[in-house]
């Protein structure tokens, strides 16, 4: 039987599939894979769904699949943990789509310049936020960030441990946990856990001020941490690991810096933390944006990993250009020899949060910490009397605050099924990551809940929780 061609692919059409083995001298396409081990090869048919014959059959088919998804755009949703709902004005897409630099390749600093610019006002606005001098360009995700902050933190004091929360996003612990390294290999980074107290939600301060030593390259800690807790501790922290000749790396969401001091303010020396709340829609699959951030010294400057943008004059008086800076050290200038691996990163997203950072100002972010407070806020007072529910951490707490399920005698699990079917997503489960804990989610109130929403999730809770499953 002939094959089908497929009509993008010319490669498929008998002939030219015959006419490219006669000029290799092949008899068949499957003496190109004889190299395989014939027991990892496939012994039966794969059992495919028949062949789309044209465009349209596929688009109807790709629809028909999507449009089974429930997401969080349809749906009213309080997931959080690392990814959030946050508004994107039109704008920001409209910007970041235009063809300049949805399309563009890395070219020639002379033919780069709009784009150079947009970089440098993307770190500008971003230095300015954080209250440091030196941004480089964003890296793929926060725990990209977090594993660079800690690779140049070891490489300012040649040091090999690390301090990192017990409680800890368990993803981008895992991140963390790669770009340490396995224990068999010569860059290998220890990592020290510093304990809960299960009482705040906050690090054991009497726990991690016994860990930090000589030893120490760096201290992490995130503000807020990843049950929203506000670390009051973060200043004492930073004092003992200067103290001990480490670094202090502090993990923030921008948003919240509207209302928190920055970083540097309670003694940062690194700043990391992602730009998603900055502008980009919730997504899976792809890097959804970090930052690192440090003074604008040159022991900083010359242990960065990623691209920095800079600006000079030129040679007409008045004319402004800009340009890579220190590029040589990153991994697209020396390759393996840089300071670190520099590849997939979200160039784009950094268009996108350009535009938003110059569209909230000061007063913008003042105005959207406030109100994700307050709505934060009356969700966590509103659950929290509801029968067999508590909200259990005495920190406090920005955007995202932990539900204590246990003397409910209901599971995560079976509520979130549950107000699933009610059309509403409820908080992350943390069961499964933090057992010693209970049943606790999650949950997440930003600018985008209304007080009706939270209204209709206490209400629907309240029908759940009294229904005897």
């Amino acid at each position: 039987m002939r094959n089908q061609p497929h009509p993008f692919m010319a490669n498929s059409v008998d002939a030219i599939q015959q006419e490219m083995l006669d000029a290799i001298g092949a008899k068949t396409i499957a003496e190109l894979f004889e190299q395989i081990p014939a027991d990892h090869r496939t012994r039966t048919p794969i059992d495919l769904p028949p062949a789309l014959a044209s465009e349209a059959a596929l688009r109807r088919h790709l629809l028909d699949t999507l449009g089974q998804n429930r997401h969080c755009e349809g749906e009213l949703s309080f997931l959080g943990g690392g990814c959030w709902r946050h508004h994107v004005p039109a704008i920001c897409d409209e910007i970041a789509r235009r063809s300049e630099f949805l399309t563009s390749v890395w070219g020639t600093p002379s033919s780069d310049q709009g784009r150079y610019q947009a970089w440098f006002e993307f770190c500008s606005q971003l230095g300015e936020l954080v209250d440091c001098d030196l941004v480089g360009l964003p890296v793929y995700t926060w725990g990209c960030a977090v594993g660079h902050a800690l690779r140049m933190a070891s490489r300012l004091n040649g040091r090999r441990q690390v301090l990192v929360p017990e409680a800890l996003d368990p993803e981008r612990l895992q991140v963390i946990r790669n770009y340490c390294e396995p224990s068999e290999m010569a860059s290998h980074l220890s990592i020290v856990p510093m304990r809960l107290d299960p009482a705040t939600g906050r690090i054991d301060f009497a726990d991690a001020a016994a860990k930090i030593g000589v030893e120490t390259a760096a201290v992490y800690l995130e503000m807020p941490n990843y049950f929203g807790i506000l670390e009051e501790d973060a200043e004492r922290l930073a004092e003992l690991a200067h103290a001990a000749g480490a670094e202090m790396i502090v993990g923030v969401d921008p948003i919240s810096l509207g209302l928190l001091a920055p970083p540097p303010a309670y003694g940062a020396d690194i700043v990391v933390g992602t730009t998603q709340p900055l502008g980009v829609h919730m997504y899976g699959g792809g890097g959804l944006g970090g930052f690192i951030a440090t003074r604008d010294e040159e022991r900083y400057a010359r242990e960065y990993p990623t691209l920095l943008v800079s600006m000079t004059g030129t040679t007409r008086a008045g004319e402004i250009g800009f340009g890579l800076s220190l590029a040589e050290q990153s991994s697209y200038g020396s390759r393996e020899d840089g300071k670190d691996w520099t590849g997939n990163s979200v160039y784009l997203w950094a268009i996108a949060n350009a535009v938003y950072l110059s569209l909230m100002g000061p007063q913008g972010f003042e105005d959207v910490g406030q109100l994700v407070t307050a709505q934060a806020h009356y969700a966590a007072q509103r659950l929290a009397t509801l029968p067999g529910v508590s909200v259990p951490l005495s920190g406090d707490f920005f955007k995202e605050f932990v539900v204590d399920f246990t003397a409910s005698g209901r599971s995560v699990a079976s509520i979130n099924a549950a107000l699933r079917e009610r059309g509403i997503f409820g908080g992350h489960d943390l069961s499964a990551e933090f057992p010693a804990l209970g049943q606790r989610a999650l949950y997440c109130v930003t600018e985008l809940h209304e007080q009706r929403d939270i209204d209709r999730l206490y209400d629907t809770l309240s029908e759940i929780l009294d229904h005897d499953d």
